[in-house]
């Protein structure tokens, strides 16, 4: 059976991976440029084609994969006589791997619906590197039968791929699973800055946690710089981290339920933004809480 035509929006670190390992599975990619070059670049040097627009890249292709920063990224380029909804020929798919807003993400399916095409989401879990090869974890929801159509390429690009029932179940999950990572990374920044405080040796407070059921992987991650200094053990930047508890706590009032827990990650986040963190990685949530209780 022939590969089908993929054509990829959005070739940042995480982008510019997957298309790494689309081209290692020999997939016929056609790109969309963008002002950061590097990796429109490497794609071009290993085979792959550029088109001036979005609408371009659908007209040429059976599958539009996207993996932008925000809803409003990933609207700007479905959108419009240039975008991707306008150049979809009837059966394509199209696939949001980024974090998006579920009501965003069920209003683009209705319009891709309408175009003759099939709108999923699949955001991703893990990293770059992992997407380099292959290795990535998806979660993926909308139409059953467009998710067996598509599943062997998705299954190229992930070492666990989840079908999650219907359309935007993938991105509640993301925003469910980052508000959770993030609030115990804000409460971890605090836990380590009040040793401080209290003249207590944070090795004593990690190992103490670590040794009981609080123990994990995450506690690991943000304990690599609190501990030893070394912030790319979790290289997500604060000002990313915000976006994403924010748009949990939206999705929460877009449900007509709106969060209890979300205000206190939310809001230590977004003042590490407004005090210049915000590309700092969220390990460093920790140098945040450190200055502000030293002031408080």
């Amino acid at each position: 059976m022939s590969k089908p035509k993929i054509g990829f929006i959005g070739l940042g670190l995480m982008g510019g991976a997957m298309v790494s390992c689309l081209q290692d599975h020999s997939y016929d990619v056609t790109v969309l440029g963008n002002r950061d070059r590097t990796e429109i670049d490497k794609a071009l040097a290993r085979g792959a084609s550029e088109a001036a627009t979005a609408r371009n890249v659908a007209e040429g292709s059976d599958v539009v994969m996207l993996c932008m920063g925000t809803s409003d990224h990933v609207e700007g380029r479905m959108r419009g006589d240039d975008g991707v909804i306008a150049g979809l020929k009837p059966g394509s798919v199209v696939i949001d791997f980024g974090t998006s807003l579920p009501a965003s993400t069920k209003a683009l399916g209705a319009e891709v619906s309408a175009a003759g095409g099939t709108y999923l989401d699949a955001p991703i879990g893990r990293t770059p590197d992992h997407a380099r090869e292959g290795m990535i974890n998806l979660m993926c929801s909308g139409d059953k039968a467009a998710f067996d159509q598509v599943e062997p390429v998705l299954q190229d690009l992930a070492d666990n791929v989840f079908h999650l029932g219907a359309l935007g179940n993938g991105h509640a999950i993301k925003l469910i699973n980052n508000f959770f990572g993030q609030s115990v990374a804000t409460s971890l920044g605090e836990a380590f800055a009040m040793a401080d405080v209290l003249g207590i040796d944070r090795r004593q407070v990690f190992d103490v946690m670590h040794a009981g059921p609080l123990g994990s992987v995450f506690m690991e991650l943000m304990a690599a710089y609190a501990l030893d200094g070394d912030p790319t053990k979790l290289a997500f930047s604060i000002r990313n981290a915000t976006k994403d508890v924010g748009y949990y706590d939206q999705m929460s009032k877009d449900a007509g339920t709106p969060s209890i827990m979300a205000a206190g990650p939310l809001g230590a986040l977004r003042d590490a933004v407004d005090g210049g963190r915000g590309d700092a990685m969220v390990p460093e949530l920790t140098d945040y809480f450190v200055d502000r209780l030293g002031n408080g």
